[in-house]
């Protein structure tokens, strides 16, 4: 393998492991698909790799190890079907067009389309659930929470400190907490999240203006992480993910 395509792995590791995690739910299945995946492709001559884009090339290896999930349970029967999440997860999350998405899922062009059409209409029917948010600038936490009933949640409250989320965490038990990681004079997010989850357990999505900060591979990290400023489908996805728990490997 040449420098130049080593170089461009490392540079889309980030992103992979990001889609990785929102795939699997977790951050270790979603890690060990990519290492995995890495391996394969440092191992192979350049032009064995399948498609042109090292970036691209990664993601189809981590979507192939991904593999058939089996059968899919009642709710996502009427929800959404695994290639459509992994559609939604690289076009809306990641920010692959959909003409280098459909490669990378082995399907053709106007069959992604199609299916990337159907999911967005799918997930206005996705099961609703109550979801704190903690931010700490009122605008964007305002923004946030317009988004989050837009998708069809509920928001339960709205914390703009570490200690405001905790005693809103506790009243309300959540169903997903969706956090800032820096909350200025308030504290931090990640922190928040931890005490939250001492006595209660619910899907975190972190929003983060530096995701590559948290996807480092080097300590324990979230496995849902969006990025500042995002569109509204990207959050629809993400809450989508979170709530579901992503798709387990068969």
């Amino acid at each position: 393998m040449n420098s130049l395509r080593r170089e461009e792995l490392i540079r889309a590791l980030p992103g992979a492991r990001r889609y990785a995690r929102a795939l699997t739910g977790t951050q270790e299945v979603g890690d060990k698909l990519v290492a995995d995946s890495l391996k394969a492709i440092m191992a192979s001559p350049t032009d064995a790799t399948q498609l042109p884009k090292a970036r691209d090339e990664l993601y189809r290896q981590v979507t192939q190890r991904f593999g058939d999930t089996g059968a899919a349970t009642h709710e996502e029967a009427e929800t959404l079907a695994p290639l459509q999440r992994q559609l939604l997860l690289l076009t809306a999350l990641e920010e692959v067009p959909l003409e280098d998405a459909a490669p990378i899922l082995s399907i053709g062009l106007d069959e992604a389309s199609h299916l990337l059409a159907d999911a967005r209409d799918r997930l206005r029917s996705a099961a609703a659930t109550d979801v704190l948010i903690i931010e700490d600038e009122p605008v964007i936490a305002m923004d946030i929470e317009e988004l989050v009933q837009a998708c069809g949640h509920r928001v339960v409250g709205v914390a703009a400190t570490e200690r405001q989320a905790v005693e809103i965490a506790k009243r309300t038990r959540p169903g997903l907490i969706l956090a800032d990681i820096n909350l200025g004079k308030g504290g931090d997010g990640t922190n928040a999240v931890s005490r939250i989850m001492q006595t209660h357990y619910a899907p975190v999505i972190f929003v983060t203006a530096y995701p590559e900060r948290l996807l480092t591979g080097e300590t324990a990290e979230p496995a849902f992480v969006i990025t500042k400023p995002f569109e509204p489908m990207t959050l629809a996805i993400a809450t989508y993910q979170a709530v579901t728990g992503g798709v387990r490997l068969g």
